[in-house]
């Protein structure tokens, strides 16, 4: 029993690791653009975001309760060692796609995690395939097409409805308009991606018994999940931001607008009916809907391409990391305390590899446009002026 409680207290904790990661892989999601037009300060973009993140966190429960009692048989064997073979196997890939400033899906990778650990430990029964293809996979084909239709048709119309304006003027009230998209992305992401990690606590509690299958996440688990997600966004994910931002399209400031609304509306609206989409997927489409429908139509299809492999590839490589942990975790308390030590070892080297081209908030902007040859040198460059200017 005491070994029990000491691993659910590690899966725990993991979980929160998790959080922050998935916090700061997915900061781009909401204020990538906003920070490439100069509407918000990369530094105060990141600081709102997680604020936001955070509220959204006590939003709803509907996506929780799909990891926690939906994705996987809560009733089918699993015990919390499992779990921390899922979140280890997520946590690498969403570190090794950090590395290479790549905005892959963290949700896609906590799920590939637990659908690994889960066909290692108990087989096929403990997955529910129903809910993998009607709120997992069906959602990842449909919501980035939705969310770029979207963003082309508000693109358009933002740029018709202000064509005999002053540019200058436009410019600066969608930039205004930006901030308000932006933090209604942030919110709609913690609605989202903080409930994921908020299943999985609550997940291993039901299978540890310290809670009632079918149950809602404890208030705890709620706010504590929460905070890691906050914290995540606020250190900033520089690369991605960069890629987001930069790497797929020159956004201008009604584009930036398009897009993050026509985003916003598509997760909350998914988080309501408890899909558990991947907002990276959701707003990555909707950077190129916007891209393609604005002054210049012009999108790099082949940052596109490096994206949609690495969304093709997170499900199943992250269930054959989950799935290898399995293994391990097997084997007993020798396994687990393996697993634990490749997790931060994977963790640390991944680290120090990325201090080898450090990006951060002084320099993601310092990229050309699209299209116009090599990334320029990272040196940090000036912050790029805008509504709020600190």
């Amino acid at each position: 029993m005491e070994h029990i409680s000491f691993l659910v207290t590690v899966v725990i904790i993991t979980a929160l690791a998790f959080d922050f990661t998935n916090g700061f892989h997915d900061t781009a999601n909401a204020m990538a653009t906003s920070i490439a037009t100069g509407a918000l300060r990369p530094k105060v973009a990141v600081a709102i975001s997680g604020v936001l993140n955070l509220a959204g966190a006590f939003l709803s429960v509907a996506v929780a309760k799909t990891i926690s009692g939906g994705l996987v048989d809560e009733k089918a064997g699993i015990q919390p060692a499992v779990v921390f073979a899922a979140l280890i196997g997520a946590i690498i890939w969403n570190l090794v796609t950090w590395l290479r400033g790549i905005p892959s899906s963290s949700s896609h990778a906590l799920y590939g995690g637990l659908i690994g650990a889960t066909l290692v430990a108990v087989g096929m029964h403990g997955v529910h395939f129903d809910v993998v293809v009607t709120k997992i996979l069906i959602p990842a084909a449909a919501s980035p097409i939705v969310a770029g239709v979207a963003a082309w048709g508000a693109t358009k119309i933002a740029y018709r409805t202000t064509a005999k304006g002053s540019k200058n003027v436009n410019n600066m009230g969608f930039k205004f308009g930006q901030i308000a998209s932006a933090s209604l992305v942030s919110l709609a992401h913690g609605t989202n991606d903080a409930q994921k990690t908020m299943g999985v606590i609550t997940l291993t509690l039901v299978t540890a018994g310290a809670v009632a299958p079918g149950s809602n996440p404890p208030t705890w688990v709620i706010v504590s999940s929460g905070l890691a997600i906050a914290l995540g966004t606020y250190l900033g994910g520089w690369r991605i931001i960069r890629t987001l931002g930069k790497g797929i399209a020159e956004i201008e400031a009604p584009q930036g607008f398009a897009a993050q609304t026509a985003s916003a509306t598509v997760i909350l609206t998914s988080s309501h009916m408890g899909f558990g989409l991947s907002t990276t997927q959701v707003c990555s489409g909707g950077i190129m809907g916007a891209g393609k429908a604005g002054p210049t139509g012009r999108v790099n299809w082949s940052t596109a391409r490096r994206m949609a492999y690495a969304w093709g590839l997170t499900l199943p490589a992250a269930a054959l990391l989950g799935g290898g942990g399995a293994l391990l975790v097997d084997r007993g308390a020798v396994g687990e305390v393996l697993l634990a030590m490749i997790g931060v070892g994977a963790s640390a080297w991944i680290y120090v590899l990325s201090r080898r081209q450090r990006i951060d908030a002084g320099n993601v902007v310092d990229v050309p446009a699209v299209g116009e040859g090599p990334a320029a040198p990272l040196t940090p460059v000036p912050a790029a002026s805008g509504p709020i200017a600190a």
